[in-house]
């Protein structure tokens, strides 16, 4: 049997850092693309793994083909993971490190004014739960949020018609061992469950057809929506997971619809190139 190997994309500049956190010290990767004008448009990305399985190592590909394409300097960020570290650890850990890169941006040569925030899966929860307490504290002002499939409501009941990919069983493991005892309706946890959402950042929603997490994403787009933000939904015929495996289904399509969003957002103030 033949078994495709991705191979990462080169980079101009890769650095692995630390970030002080709550906790201790957050391992974190800044990508920076060759001829990226200085200071750089940055997206901070959480990595899914339904706060349990996420790390730098599993949205290497992923992040090399972001910073490339848009062109921009991404940042990865690994939190705290359970079930050693349970809710709300990830939570603060995420907001200690867009404060950090924004407070940190002349020195990393980034752009405060042009910050953006996303994730996948558990990545995507905490993207736009950090969103949500940056505007209430009046932290990090980002101009755009990427949300791929995130799990949006603990309670959320999805469709379960997937046995052979992620399902329903499988979210509710990844729930578990996140909350523990802790109470899955604080909107931290499930950001569905906000009391407002005005004033959050411009939003790109990326779901999956096949995907017990759609509903609730397609419902926290519909949130946002009605509390004036701009929001686009894009939806692809593939299963949970897709995003992160470039080449594989349709996460290429999906991945060039976050880089046209994010290539708008960022302005013409940059160019770049694969190395």
């Amino acid at each position: 049997m033949l078994v495709r190997v991705a191979v990462p994309e080169p980079v101009a500049e890769v650095t692995d850092f630390s970030i002080p956190g709550p906790g201790g010290p957050i391992a974190a990767r800044m990508y920076r693309p060759a001829l990226l004008a200085r200071p750089a448009p940055a997206l901070v990305w959480f990595p899914g793994g339904g706060w349990v399985l996420g790390s730098l190592a599993a949205a290497d590909l992923v992040c090399r083909k972001l910073a490339n394409e848009i062109p921009c300097a991404v940042v990865a960020v690994e939190y705290r993971q359970a079930p050693e570290h349970r809710f709300p650890a990830a939570v603060d850990d995420c907001l200690a490190a867009t404060g950090w890169v924004a407070d940190q941006a002349d020195r990393l040569d980034l752009d405060s004014r042009r910050v953006a925030i996303g994730g996948a899966s558990a990545g995507g929860n905490l993207a736009a739960v950090v969103a949500q307490l940056a505007r209430d504290q009046g932290g990090t002002k980002f101009v755009f949020q990427v949300l791929v499939y995130p799990a949006t409501d603990h309670r959320a009941r999805g469709d379960t018609s997937y046995p052979e990919a992620f399902d329903r069983a499988d979210a509710d493991w990844c729930w578990a061992h996140y909350l523990g005892d802790a109470s899955g309706d604080d909107p931290r946890a499930s950001p569905l469950r906000a009391a407002d959402f005005r004033r959050l950042p411009r939003t790109l929603l990326i779901a999956a057809t096949h995907d017990p997490l759609r509903e609730e994403g397609e419902l926290y787009a519909a949130a946002l929506a009605s509390a004036g933000v701009e929001v686009e939904h894009a939806s692809y015929d593939d299963v949970h997971g897709f995003f992160s495996t470039p080449g594989l289904g349709a996460s290429d399509a999906a991945r060039g619809r976050v880089v046209d969003a994010l290539r708008r957002v960022f302005g013409d103030r940059s160019t770049g190139s694969a190395e």
